[in-house]
């Protein structure tokens, strides 16, 4: 074993912590509220060119179908969650196609590529401090849903809102129940690999609209 090895790995001995050692914390409360949090969120997310529209809960189904179709966005994918059995439920038959997300990918993939406009899904949470969703895929909502479509819409309840991400695991217990695939999604997907220039939907949706509903 080469000398610089050991002192790495003696280094690592003498910094392990013992029975007696306070538990670790990432960071104090914040101490924000409701309207702390609502604020310092949309402002953050829209500062990476995400958008946040804060709604009654009622209201966000008549949202989508008053505001989407002006954009050129027709052609929905929905899971088969919540957040899609209130959208066919309340959205005007004929308004959007609807695409739902309950076969096999390999059955339908070129249409995900090529025929969806826009996915709509929830959300688990959202970190105020940095402007993030997190989401948490499973058999309802796959991940490719808000991977592959341009435009991926997210409903998020305002209550599920926490300062950051260290608030978000104490009071959710996440150490008693990690979830499997849990991501933090922070604005629509960009990239500067190329000659240092940003660009938008390299590698998941270009843009990224969080309904936020109270």
């Amino acid at each position: 074993m080469s000398d610089a090895r050991q002192r790495i790995l003696a280094r690592l001995r003498d910094n392990r912590p013992t029975a007696d050692d306070p538990p670790p914390t990432y960071r104090k409360p914040l101490g924000w509220d409701k309207a702390t949090r609502i604020a310092v969120f949309s402002e953050r997310m829209q500062a990476v060119r995400g958008e946040v529209h804060h709604l009654p809960a009622a209201d966000w189904v008549d949202w989508i179908a008053a505001e989407l179709p002006g954009r050129g966005l027709h052609k929905a994918l929905i899971g088969r969650s919540e957040v899609a059995t209130k959208f066919t439920a309340q959205c005007a038959p004929g308004r959007f196609t609807v695409t739902r997300y309950e076969r096999p990918i390999e059955d339908w993939k070129n249409s995900l590529f090529n025929d969806i406009d826009f996915a709509l899904t929830g959300a688990r949470a959202g970190l105020a401090e940095s402007g993030s969703l997190v989401l948490w895929p499973d058999a309802a909502e796959p991940r490719l849903m808000s991977l592959v479509p341009p435009v991926h819409v997210a409903v998020l309840a305002a209550d599920r809102l926490y300062e950051n991400f260290a608030d978000l695991l104490g009071q959710e217990a996440w150490s008693a129940g990690m979830p499997t695939n849990a991501l933090l999604v922070s604005g629509p997907s960009k990239t500067a690999d190329i000659e240092q220039t940003l660009a938008f939907g390299i590698h998941g949706p270009k843009q990224l609209i969080t309904l936020l509903v109270d």
